[in-house]
Order: C-alpha cells, then structure tokens, then sequence
C-alpha cells in the first residue's frame, strides 16, 4: 500500500509553503522537490538513466578518525552533519556513498551555490571563444548596468566577487534587501503592497559601496546572478541549454537536472541548480582532469590553471568568510592554497563539492542542514574530508 505523505516525511504536503521550504523539517524534502514550488528549467543529460548505489557499509562503518568527538565512523560524521546524500570517488570510481533514508539518489538536489561554480564554467568557455574578455568591463556585454554597482566594474571582478557593493547576505532577515532578492526570484512569498521585480530589475538598482571595486573579497550571491544574465546575453541561449549541450551531455551525466527561474526565465544562476549527487561528483572529476572526458577536452585546459592556481591571496585574507587560512578564490572556485592543490564549491545549508587531486578524490556532500551557513560544522567539515582523503579507498 502507498504511503500517504505525511507518513512518509512526517508532515503534509500543504504544510511546504515559499515561507518555510528552506527551514527544517520541510528541506528534507523541498531540497531534492524544488520544481514543485519555484518555476525551473531543465537542464537535460544525453540518456537520462536511473543508478543503484553501490553497497558502502565496510567503508561507512570502519571505525576512523573524523575530527568529530563522539563520531567514530563516517557513516556517525554524515548524520551528524545532516548529509542527504554523499559520494566519494577515487582515481575515476565512486568507492563509496551514502543516502539518508529520506533522499532518493536519483533526484537531483538543490545545491544553491555550486551553482556559482558551475556557470563560471561556461564564462571559461566564453572566455577561450574569444566573446568575453574578463579585463573587459560589465557594460560592454551589458550596457544597461549603467549607473548600478556594475557600471564601472571588470567582469574579472565579478568572477571573483571583488565587486565594491553595498548589499548583505542576511539569510535570517525577513525584512532585508536580501529577503528582496529572494522575492525577485520567486524563492519567498510576494510581500502584499510591495511592487514585483523580475531578478535582472533587481540585480540592477545594487549600488556601490564606499571603496574602489578590486579590492578584498567579498562574497556576494547577485554577482554570479549577473553571470547567468551575461552568459545569456552574449549567447543568446538560455543558461540551461547552453550548460547541457557544452558541459552536462559530454560528461556523461546520467541525470536530468534543472535550474530555477524568476517570472520572466532568468536563470538562478548563484544558487538554482538541482543536480544528482553523482552527477556532481562526476564534475568533479572532469575538473580533476584538467576538463577532460574520454579524450575530449570540455572545459579549457587555460582556464583551469588559472582557477587553480591563481586569485589574489591578500584580497581572501581581507574578506575570507571559510576556513581556509592559506585560500584562495578565483572565478567562483575556492582553493585552498595548500600543498595538495584542493579547490571545492561550496553552498549553504551544507552542500560540497570537494577535489583533492594530490589523492585523485572528489566527495560530494548533500544536505539539509538547518543552519545556512553553519560555520563550525564547515570546519569539522574540511577536517573529515582531510580524513577521507588520507584513508586508503
């Protein structure tokens, strides 16, 4: 007999509502549901197919060290951190994953800003085209930026959120110009009497702060909303198909995944994407090999190298907001700056994409976690991966 929805979440399917699908207990479910309440388009993989999680309890249950007291396997470490769902591949093969109860692994997941990661992408392609040129500036490939906070700012500066704006990421703050932002890409309730903004009008009302743009880092979700709207504008594609046809087909994802999009179609390119667990580790992997697949190059070979090797590290220092002490951030990548070379994408309420290519390991790490930025489960975080990339697979 089929369960009712109540019993198979603990709530009722009207209790999920755009107030409340980012709090606990609703993001067990809306995270891996996001098109049954924000509009979304598809992002389509070549022969979407369903996969079988292979059978992980030796490695999940070996007693290790996590960096976590009172958790002394990985299987107690992922629970621990609200972990939806968890893949680990080594040298190109997953060697182990794990799936909470409620997460099914062939639904695509939110995770909100790797997403940022992953448009960068296709500016890297634009870039090797020759149709954008990052020292070029925002209002050559969009002249209506005039007189905003993009009027006078590189397109380098808006990859590596250096752009002088005034604007806060206060996530808890029903009343912020932040909570304005969430209303313009339809991911909060209309506020009665309050008029309606498509995301690009709002992007473009941003005003500068009181500094030159190039200067610390600062960590600003609208600015990768920008990517989205200049990819499309330069293109004349829509994000999502352009992300198919150019990186998820010729990877070889295996999964459909899809994309948020306001009233009129703009694309949540900071934080809209929904995508596979596997299918994310599998860009990881493509990333770990230089951008290439089978033999056939996909992202430029340039491109990486710099996303990997270079960004401005008193800028991080300036305006760091993760734990990575010798970090680095270029195009919508972090590095770590260690020996190692690790670089990752990370997303709030507790989702990872980490490459450590010193070990050839990508984990990727889904989520609910109720605290959007949870800063000190980041840190128990960096450590467990640490761990997980010293233990033989």
């Amino acid at each position: 007999m089929i369960k009712t929805f109540k019993e198979a979440h603990g709530f009722a399917r009207a209790d999920v509502t755009l107030a409340n699908w980012r709090t606990a207990p609703y993001s067990r479910w809306s995270f891996q549901n996001v098109r049954d309440l924000v509009p979304t388009a598809p992002i389509a993989a070549q022969a979407p197919a369903a996969e079988v999680p292979i059978a992980s309890d030796a490695f999940l249950d070996a007693p290790m060290e996590t960096g976590l007291d009172g958790a002394s396997t990985a299987r107690a470490f992922l629970d621990y951190a609200h972990t939806d769902a968890f893949v680990l591949m080594r040298g190109g093969e997953i060697v182990a994953e794990h799936y909470a109860p409620h997460c099914d692994p062939n639904a695509p997941h939110l995770v909100f800003s790797i997403s940022k990661s992953m448009v960068a992408l296709l500016s890297g392609l634009l870039e090797a085209e020759g149709l954008i040129d990052p020292d070029r500036p925002v209002t050559d490939y969009l002249p209506e930026a005039k007189g905003s906070v993009y009027g006078d700012c590189a397109w380098r500066d808006v990859l590596d959120m250096r752009v002088s704006l005034d604007f806060e990421e206060a996530y808890l703050d029903p009343l912020s110009d932040f909570a304005r932002y969430r209303r313009a890409m339809l991911w909060n309730p209309p506020e009665p009497g309050l008029p309606a903004e498509t995301l690009a009008d709002f992007l473009l009302t941003l005003r500068k702060a009181g500094h030159p743009h190039g200067g610390p880092f600062y960590y600003a979700s609208p600015n990768a909303d920008l990517l989205g709207v200049v990819v499309e504008r330069v293109t004349g594609a829509r994000f999502s198909d352009l992300f198919s046809e150019r990186i998820w087909k010729p990877m070889g994802a295996k999964g459909d995944g899809c994309v948020t999009v306001d009233a009129i179609g703009t694309p949540r390119t900071a934080g809209g994407v929904c995508v596979r667990a596997r299918d994310l580790a599998r860009l990881g992997e493509l990333l770990r090999n230089d951008g290439v697949k089978d033999g056939r190059r996909i992202v430029p070979a340039g491109w990486i190298a710099d996303m990997r090797e270079n960004g401005d590290r008193q800028a991080w220092q300036e305006g760091r907001n993760v734990d990575l002490p010798n970090g680095r951030y270029r195009s919508q990548w972090y590095q770590s700056g260690e020996a190692d070379g690790t670089f990752c994408a990370i997303g709030i309420h507790g989702q990872w994409l980490y490459v450590d290519p010193s070990t050839e390991t990508v984990i990727v790490k889904l989520s609910s976690q109720p605290d959007p930025l949870g800063d000190e489960e980041n840190q128990d975080i960096f450590a467990f991966f640490r761990a997980l990339c010293r233990r033989p697979a």
